[in-house]
């Protein structure tokens, strides 16, 4: 069983670290490539787009064709489609072959995260959760570093990405695994969620469309303005690293204070910085200690909307509630790169940071608001998690029974805040 973990843990890393770099490739690829303000914000938004449908599509497959050949499946999707855009260069065939690669590596990440968690033992799941996700942030951190070497004007890029997935696809499906059992998944209906944790809910989709902008468009604008490519690579590593560093402490301010403070002081923070670095010098000295902490801010923005929102919700629903709230991120990935995108042919980087600015203000506001007209939850006995959006469901499983405790009652809750 341990070797079965450790194989899908390093082929998961070995797909972050394709993907890390990919998502910075493509952005500075389709700067170069002159498609408009607009179809450039449609291509480098149409990956979350694909992602966000794979987060509602992808269990139905995977119970219908088990782990295993989902796995190869969705592979198999990435690979082809990434190859295909080595091939036929044009903005709508790129928006078509980027969506399809979301949609892949979504599949990949929900086949990977539901595995783990079926067959990791509940005394082990936290810790076997935190490697997992350490080597996510580890590898997508070593795939900025790669854009400093890569020639990104050939087709080289696109071999690499589809080795690497090659590489994780052989490896998971010559693994000796038992399939997972299948599980019914509870519903969750719609309103629910927003009426006992409207913080969370609005939270999670602003910081997907405040990380979407980020990673789609600071790369495209760095090479647009002359940046080298070793510095454009640097830049987006310390933001990387900075939203790892910022887990652990964070996760510790937001168990012991109402994470809505927390949440607040979070969106406070990276709109502040976002705001300084208009103003700052454009040298690597200046800009990188800000960019570890713009990233440390951005990243744990939609982990303690999580934790919060599970505090509100009962025990029975985890997984309908991480489900919806990875449906929220992906929206707003989706909206974040092409607004932005439009915003920036008008006002340039400047009206982008500003734009991230807002968002992160209005959470702030949001937050703090709610924080002092309503009571706080009683934090459920669950440790905070290094959570990206698609772990949300790995880090947020069910346990037995008797381990879990019981959440308060969303009705009475809500008559509370009232």
């Amino acid at each position: 069983m341990r070797a079965q973990i450790t194989t899908l843990i390093i082929a998961t890393s070995l797909i972050q670290l394709a993907n890390g770099f990919f998502g910075t490739f493509i952005s500075l690829r389709v700067a170069m490539e002159d498609f408009g303000s607009t179809m450039v914000g449609l291509v480098l938004s149409s990956y979350f787009a694909g992602f966000t449908v794979a987060a509602l599509r992808c269990g139905r497959i995977i119970e219908r064709i088990g782990h295993i050949r989902g796995y190869a499946a969705f592979a198999g999707v990435v690979a082809a489609a990434t190859a295909a855009m080595a091939l036929m260069a044009g903005s709508l065939t790129w928006l078509v072959l980027r969506a399809i690669v979301g949609f892949g590596c979504s599949g990949l990440f929900i086949t990977t995260e539901s595995w783990l968690n079926a067959k990791a033992q509940p005394s082990e799941r936290g810790r076997i959760f935190s490697i997992y996700m350490v080597g996510t942030f580890l590898a997508l951190a070593v795939g900025q570093l790669l854009i400093g070497r890569a020639r990104i004007e050939t087709t080289a890029p696109f071999s690499a990405i589809v080795a690497l997935f090659a590489v994780a696809l052989v490896m998971v499906s010559t693994t000796r695994a038992e399939p997972p059992r299948a599980t019914t998944v509870e519903t969750l209906p719609y309103g629910q969620l927003a009426r006992a944790a409207p913080v969370a809910v609005v939270g999670c989709a602003l910081s997907g469309l405040i990380s979407g902008a980020f990673y789609a468009l600071v790369p495209a604008w760095m090479q647009d303005v002359g940046t080298a490519r070793e510095t454009i690579a640097l830049f987006m590593l310390v933001a990387v690293l900075g939203g790892l560093a910022f887990q652990v402490p964070v996760g510790w301010l937001s168990d012991r204070f109402d994470r809505r403070l927390v949440l607040a002081a979070l969106g406070l923070g990276f709109a502040g910085l976002a705001v300084i670095l208009v103003h700052l010098p454009r040298s690597l000295p200046v800009v990188l200690p800000p960019a570890a902490l713009l990233g440390g801010f951005m990243s744990t923005l939609y982990p303690v909307c999580v934790s919060h929102a599970h505090d509100r919700m009962p025990a029975d629903r985890v997984v309908a509630v991480s489900g919806r709230l990875i449906l929220l991120s992906g929206l707003g990935s989706v909206v974040g790169p092409l607004i932005g995108a439009i915003v920036m042919a008008r006002f340039k980087i400047d009206g982008v940071f500003y734009f991230m600015a807002a968002a992160a203000l209005f959470l702030t506001f949001l937050a703090a608001g709610r924080s002092f007209t309503t009571t706080a939850p009683h934090h459920a006995e669950r440790p905070f998690e290094i959570l990206a959006p698609q772990a949300a469901a790995l880090a947020h499983a069910p346990r037995d029974a008797s381990d879990e405790p019981r959440s308060p009652d969303p009705i009475k809750v809500a008559s509370e805040d009232n």
